[in-house]
């Protein structure tokens, strides 16, 4: 009879631990869809229609994390939006070929307001060489297709880049910068001293760039913050 007890204790054990899992897969799983909703109507990181968006809150079990309205990570990841540039220009939209962000030690500040705060936030930015040969061309004026690739010499916060091609008669051959400060993208051409465009990047407050270098695959910039104010985004329900 003692037995029986036992092995019926243990299937009953056994029958809430599974229960359990699959609400906690469950909730996480609409907590990430809800948060992939907000993130994309305060940041526009689904602008395009190829574009791809998705939160995920990490850890188990979700569920004690949502209790205690303390999320130990989440991780946001983009890909293939566009950011304008601060002048509006004509075809001056430049496409984000990747976008992520580590959100680390999470806490909900307000349910109603949904507003979170994160204690540290990294991550990564990649521009592609085609998009900004693109932008360019488009920005530049007559002339023919204008090719951007890598160069050496990346420091800091500026990424060096080779600019090859003409526009309005001017022979561009040389090498520009991308530039990466605070929130802002600036793009400069060989022989000028002004920008040909700016574009301003929707990051959660408090994150700002901190580096860029040219790499085989495009430029890449890294992002850091601390005490981020995720505002109305949030993470639970």
């Amino acid at each position: 009879m003692r037995r029986r007890w036992v092995k019926v204790l243990g299937i009953t054990v056994l029958v809430l631990a599974v229960l359990f899992t699959v609400a906690d897969r469950v909730a996480v799983h609409y907590a990430d869809n809800e948060a992939t909703r907000l993130v994309a109507e305060k940041y526009g990181y689904s602008n395009s229609t190829d574009g791809d968006l998705d939160v995920s809150i990490e850890g188990f079990p979700f569920l004690t994390q949502a209790f205690s309205q303390d999320l130990d990570h989440v991780k946001l990841t983009a890909s293939q939006f566009t950011v304008d540039t601060e002048g509006n220009a004509q075809g001056g939209y430049l496409p984000v070929k990747r976008f992520h962000l580590d959100l680390r030690g999470v806490r909900v500040t307000s349910l109603t307001a949904r507003s979170a705060e994160a204690n540290l936030a990294t991550g990564s930015l990649m521009l592609s060489y085609d998009a900004l040969s693109g932008v360019v061309t488009r920005l530049a004026g007559k002339g023919g297709p204008i090719r951007i690739s890598q160069a050496p010499g990346s420091t800091e916060q500026a990424a060096r880049v080779q600019v090859t091609g003409t526009a309005g008669g001017s022979d561009l051959n040389g090498t520009g910068t991308v530039l990466a400060q605070g929130t802002e993208i600036s793009l400069n051409l060989p022989g000028s001293e002004r920008p040909l465009a700016t574009w301003r990047v929707q990051l959660p407050e408090n994150v700002g760039f901190t580096s860029a270098r040219a790499t085989s695959e495009g430029v890449e910039i890294d992002m850091t913050g601390h005490l981020v104010n995720l505002g109305s985004s949030r993470f639970t329900r």
